[in-house]
């Protein structure tokens, strides 16, 4: 699917999507400097054509279950930019109520299941969503996003061969983006094909290009269509750069300055905007308009993270349970 072959709503959705994410990374960045985010922050810069792509492909009674570096999924899964960044401010407003920060945003409301801390974790939840749906609503399909280095996680194998068994309807979207934290792909996994190991469990997969948006949807909607019309799990390998470092406190001293620069000649926000305006499906009024939109956004966003309240004292053992409580 090419810029030329999208509408015009579709192509400003899109693009509206990745500058929504970006600009708000970007300012999140900003807010960590400042200490007003505290602990882990992994930021998704690079890699917005794929949240942006995959995630319009879905309905809204489907189900996600994303990874720690899950930001872009929550906004563009509907959760509103002003509960997510109280979250990360750690007040009582966020989407978590201030108890799970940035790694782990949720709205069981919108069937959005974390933000997930662990390698890999979020890949038999998945699992289970998918069985729980298959068992009792039908034509509803969970997407579960993880890097590349979940694939070398036990969790990963048990996953697709438990959905490939019971014909689950699972949208398995692997973000490689090279590296697991410090790791080079290539020094971890002796078969870089990660589509390879996903048909060694007899699940169809497909590699696309992550950094152009158009290929993501065109992907993530074929794939969806086959689970909804084949049965069985699907694999989506999305092969995409994160241009920031793994999280603010990683050093990134495993990456060479000049690939960075390589991979951010391709930025995805940068390619879809100049190809959108010379096919003229889009104005520089649209650009323009995105933009203003998204910056008024993340200032109300932050102003209302700034104004939230501190959990009271008395309420933090709230929901913490013991042995003995639990009996």
């Amino acid at each position: 699917m090419t810029p030329a072959l999208l509408n015009h709503e579709l192509t400003l959705g899109l693009l509206s999507d990745m500058v929504r994410v970006r600009r708000m990374e970007e300012r999140c960045a900003e807010l960590y400097g400042q200490t007003k985010i505290r602990g882990f922050l992994h930021l998704y810069v690079g890699q917005e054509a794929v949240a942006a792509g995959s995630l319009r492909a879905l309905g809204p009674d489907d189900a996600v279950v994303a990874t720690y570096r899950e930001h872009a999924h929550a906004l563009l899964r509907g959760i509103p930019m002003t509960a997510i960044m109280a979250e990360m401010f750690g007040k009582r407003e966020g989407c978590s109520r201030g108890r799970g920060g940035s790694m782990h945003l949720f709205d069981a409301a919108r069937r959005f299941y974390g933000g997930n801390a662990i390698v890999a974790a979020g890949l038999p939840l998945a699992v289970g969503l998918a069985l729980a749906d298959a068992t009792q609503h039908g034509n509803r399909l969970t997407a579960c996003y993880f890097g590349d280095g979940a694939v070398a996680e036990g969790a990963f194998h048990e996953s697709l061969n438990m959905a490939a068994l019971w014909q689950l309807p699972v949208l398995f979207c692997c973000e490689n983006n090279l590296y697991a934290m410090g790791t080079a792909l290539s020094r971890a996994q002796s078969q870089t094909d990660l589509t390879a190991k996903a048909a060694s469990y007899r699940v169809p997969t497909l590699a696309v290009d992550g950094m152009d948006v158009t290929a993501c949807h065109g992907a993530a909607r074929e794939a969806a269509a086959h689970i909804r019309t084949e049965g069985g799990p699907f694999f989506v390998e999305f092969r995409t750069y994160r241009f920031r470092a793994h999280s603010m406190f990683d050093p990134e001293l495993y990456r060479d300055k000049a690939e960075v620069e390589h991979w951010r000649t391709r930025d995805p926000i940068s390619q879809f905007t100049a190809t959108s305006l010379q096919d003229g499906t889009l104005a520089p009024d649209d650009v323009t308009a995105i933009e203003e939109t998204a910056e008024r956004e993340i200032d109300d966003a932050v102003a209302f993270a700034e104004a939230g309240t501190w959990e009271d004292v008395e309420d933090l053992e709230r929901d913490v349970l013991t042995p003995e409580s639990a009996r």
